[in-house]
Parts: structure tokens; C-alpha cells; sequence
């Protein structure tokens, strides 16, 4: 599902310029996604747009909130991806609505805890479901992958 929606984010510049469901899938299938990635990639983006449609105007953000999180959310997602969360709060990369709906579509996958890349690749196309295009750094450690560097 994941490469899926990396695919997406990398050939699409806006959720709008994707062809319909039927089509999109027809296009995946083409470029060599299994029937059941494309399936769970868009069941899980039609999720992200429900979530999206009735999540309030992020205008109305209070920007001094905090979050605490659950047992089963802790578990889920992992000390890893609950402290970058805390770090794209910290940079003023998410609001509160934004981080909502990051946690709800994290919890959507089967993934426990959800990996770190994954996690990333999670904000990442929360983002851009928003049209939002964050600034160069953190687009960087979205798109950076978390093995060791080689050293040359």
C-alpha cells in the first residue's frame, strides 16, 4: 500500500489531479501494483478524504494545545512516530486538525507500531491530500529514509 501511495504523491501534484477511482486503479494495475495494494492504497485514501471532509476549518486551530495519547494509540503507533509527531508539532509543520487526522489514518493500517517511514509516508500524504507543500528541510526528512548512511 505504502509504495502505492508514494507513487501517488510522487506523480500526482494534487489529490485533484488524480483520474477517478476505476481509472486510477487501471493506471496502478499498468505500472505494476498488485490488485490488492492498489485495493487497501485506495480504500485507505478514500478514508484520508472522509476524514479530511468532516475535520473543522483548521482556521479555527487553538495553537497552544496539546495531546495526550491512549494506551492502544501509544501501542499502535510507537514511541518512534508519537516523537516525530511531537517534532512536526514542535517545527509548526501540524496543527492539531493536521495531527488528528495523521493519528487516524496511522491507525488505519495494520501496522503495529507503525514504522517510522511509514509513519512519515503517512504525514507525508496528509499534506498533500491538504494541497499543503511543506518547506524543503522537513520535506527532506519525510522523503529520508531512517537505515544507517553508508560512510564513504
Amino acid at each position: 500500500m505504502f509504495d502505492v501511495l508514494v507513487y501517488l504523491y510522487e506523480n500526482y501534484f494534487r489529490p485533484d489531479a488524480c483520474p477517478d477511482a476505476d481509472t486510477l486503479a487501471r493506471k496502478l494495475s499498468a505500472a505494476g501494483f498488485e490488485g490488492e495494494e492498489i485495493n487497501d492504497a485506495l480504500s485507505w485514501l478514500s478514508g484520508l478524504a472522509d476524514v479530511t471532509r468532516t475535520t473543522p476549518p483548521l482556521a479555527f486551530e487553538a495553537l497552544d494545545s496539546f495531546r495526550v495519547y491512549t494506551d492502544t494509540e501509544y501501542e499502535r503507533l510507537g514511541p518512534e512516530s508519537i516523537g516525530f509527531l511531537c517534532f512536526l508539532d514542535a517545527a509548526g509543520v501540524l496543527v492539531a486538525g493536521l495531527r488528528e487526522i495523521v493519528i487516524d489514518r496511522a491507525l488505519a493500517t495494520n501496522e503495529t507500531p507503525v514504522s517510522i517511514d511509514k509513519f512519515k509516508i503517512i504525514v507525508l500524504m496528509v499534506l498533500w491530500s491538504r494541497g499543503e507543500e511543506p518547506d524543503a528541510l522537513i520535506l527532506e526528512e519525510l522523503l529520508q529514509d531512517d537505515e544507517e548512511p553508508n560512510l564513504h
